[in-house]
């Protein structure tokens, strides 16, 4: 949140990409003749028997009978959103040996490639090939090497391209054998949303898929797991197999779980079925004027103070003291202060303290930091007698480390302190503490595009870097209320644009949220949909308030299509959510400014 109007962001993506673009291609290497002892060693490098030995992407790949180069099927691959449409194939190689890989290429920009050589991985591309066009690289594998990935694909944003007659000439490996089952799956720790697994690995396995139900949910390359996104009170039916290069074992024996009855991310059932949250300016005035404590209207059920800042970026110690009178004449006594919550809190609402905002980076880089981070806030909630913490990291505070690839497993210490410092202020209030995030698009959808500064580097690292704390903090989290304003155009899950400031975004973004969605277009790291009651709408009390400004008539539509799917416009939901939790502001103060239409058309439309 803002105490003032920042220009919409959306840093260096497209720059990035184009960087990277130019960097990922390489010159094709001449093809040295095969030796007596040289094999063909690609699986159906020509389409004949479909996509048989191939995993494409995100489903991208078909096999199709023109145009062809030879025979009568070539591959044909249509990079959408943020997947690039590759299609790869891992095959069996002898160490310290040279390969010659090709392959025959129409479209714009096709790659053709070799990675996990335990060399140097090579590539080579074409930037047009309105014809068929040879594309030809070698490399030799490492002294352990046993497998590499042969690959072709696209580029982001491009029309289809083809490939056929794919072929890897080079010394064959061992062959791989498939591994058995695993055994003596069993469950762990149990939630309301979630089931801890584990089991015992198989013998020449390189990984290992859970099943939920008969669909799998993750792939791992341990031997646990945790499922989450359960419903409470639900009986679920895991199971798990192995993975190699020769494929896919059978599944183990089934166990079963039944997640507990919760308390609805700890705190859920303590909020009404339909919430509005809304920040008060409590340290500062803004254009907007202070509003008392005891001013602010019973139509608000979850009241963010704003804010709790740092003495410094990096110290992790937090402050928050009341506006000074120099700037708000009317602000009321430390004890006035403290009365008004406590009778806010005897009317059944609940009265958090904000940390971060616009001017509040907080960085928790080091374990000093996290420590006095949970020292600190735990002062301000004593002293003021509160019921939680909002965590409003903006501008720098939570980015990713370059290779930090997998939102489920953050090594970034900005991200693995916040969730640790977050948890022990959890298990220090129990149950009722009352945890609720507000950050913005750029940290949260966008990564459905961009996660971190991405398999080439030069992306913004902090795309989607609020995904590993909601995510490790998804049963502990009573509301996400992502800022649907200061933002630029965000793809949604029909890989379409969508801008701020109409209905047809807060559908959007929201059913993003619900529904989940893969992270940077990948279909092994599925960002799993947090349940309904834990998330509002965030939006703008009125135009001065922030970019994006909804009118009522547009809220409504937006609250219609989500919970009724009526009024959904052009963009279909993957669900309807009858108990979506319900609408957060920035801010009280700027609703009263606007006299009062953002609450009154919540009570309106809840009753």
């Amino acid at each position: 949140m803002e105490r003032t109007r920042p220009p919409a962001r959306l840093t260096g993506l497209v720059a990035a990409f184009s960087a990277a673009l130019l960097a990922a291609g390489g010159l094709a290497a001449s093809a040295p003749t095969a030796a007596a002892a040289d094999a063909e060693l690609a699986g159906n490098g020509t389409f004949e028997a479909g996509l048989s030995g191939w995993n494409c992407s995100g489903g991208s790949g078909a096999a199709v009978s023109t145009p062809v180069h030879g025979g009568t099927s070539a591959l044909k691959a249509t990079p959408a959103g943020s997947d690039n449409a590759q299609c790869s194939q891992s095959v069996k190689v002898k160490p310290g040996s040279t390969y010659t890989l090709s392959a025959w290429v129409q479209g714009s920009y096709v790659y053709l490639g070799a990675s996990g050589t335990g060399t140097t991985d090579v590539s080579t591309w074409t930037q047009s090939a309105p014809g068929w066009q040879k594309l030809t690289t070698t490399f030799t594998t490492g002294p352990s090497t046993t497998s590499v990935s042969i690959y072709t694909h696209g580029w982001y944003g491009t029309p289809a391209y083809y490939a056929d007659d794919i072929s890897l000439i080079g010394p064959g490996g061992d062959p791989v054998v498939l591994p058995s089952a695993p055994t003596a799956l069993k469950t762990g720790t149990v939630t309301s949303s979630s089931v801890a697994l584990s089991w015992t690995g198989s013998s020449g396995a390189t990984g290992y898929n859970v099943y939920q139900g008969g669909t799998k949910v993750q792939s791992v390359t341990g031997t646990s797991a945790t499922v989450t996104g359960l419903s409470a009170s639900t009986a679920y039916s895991f199971q798990v197999s192995a993975v190699n290069e020769a494929g896919e074992s059978a599944k183990s024996a089934a166990v079963s779980a039944t997640t507990g009855k919760g308390s609805e991310g700890g705190t859920g059932t303590q909020l009404p079925a339909h919430a509005l949250v809304g920040y008060l300016h409590a340290s500062f005035a803004n254009g907007s004027g202070y509003t008392r404590m005891a001013d602010v209207p019973d139509s608000w059920d979850v009241i963010d103070l704003a804010f709790g800042e740092p003495t410094s970026v990096t110290s992790g110690d937090i402050r928050f003291k009341l506006c000074p009178v120099t700037e708000c004449p009317n602000v009321e006594s430390e004890a006035e202060f403290k009365a008004a919550i406590k009778a806010k809190q005897a009317a059944g609402k609940k009265v958090l303290i904000s940390i971060g905002g616009q001017n509040g980076q907080v960085q928790l880089a080091t374990t000093a930091a996290r420590d006095t981070f949970v020292s600190s806030v735990s002062k301000i909630i004593d002293e003021y007698g509160l019921d939680g913490l909002d965590i409003d990291f903006e501008g720098h505070s939570l980015s990713l480390n370059t290779g930090d690839t997998d939102f489920r497993n953050p090594t970034t210490p900005v991200i693995v302190n916040l969730i640790s410092a977050v948890k022990t202020l959890k298990a220090k209030y129990g149950e009722k503490f009352v945890l609720t995030m507000a950050p913005e698009t750029f940290f949260v959808q966008l990564g459905y595009q961009y996660y971190g500064s991405g398999p080439w580097g030069g992306q913004d690292p902090r795309a989607g870097a609020y995904l590993p704390v909601i995510h490790a903090l998804r049963d502990d989290l009573t509301l996400l209320h992502v800022q649907d304003y200061n933002s630029g155009s965000i793809m949604g899950l029909d890989n379409q644009f969508h801008s701020m400031g109409g209905a047809d975004f807060h559908i959007a973004m929201t059913d993003m949220l619900l529904a989940g969605f893969p992270v940077a277009g990948d279909q092994t790291k599925v960002f799993p949909g947090l349940r309904p009651d834990q998330v509002a709408i965030g939006l703008p009390a009125s135009t001065q308030a922030g970019n994006g400004h909804t009118s009522p008539a547009e809220v409504t539509k937006a609250l219609n299509c989500l919970t009724k799917k009526t009024d959904c416009g052009s963009y279909a939901t993957h669900g309807t959510w009858s108990g979506l939790r319900g609408l957060m502001t920035w801010s009280v103060n700027w609703d009263r400014f606007n006299n009062w239409e953002f609450s009154k058309n919540f009570d309106a439309y809840f009753g």
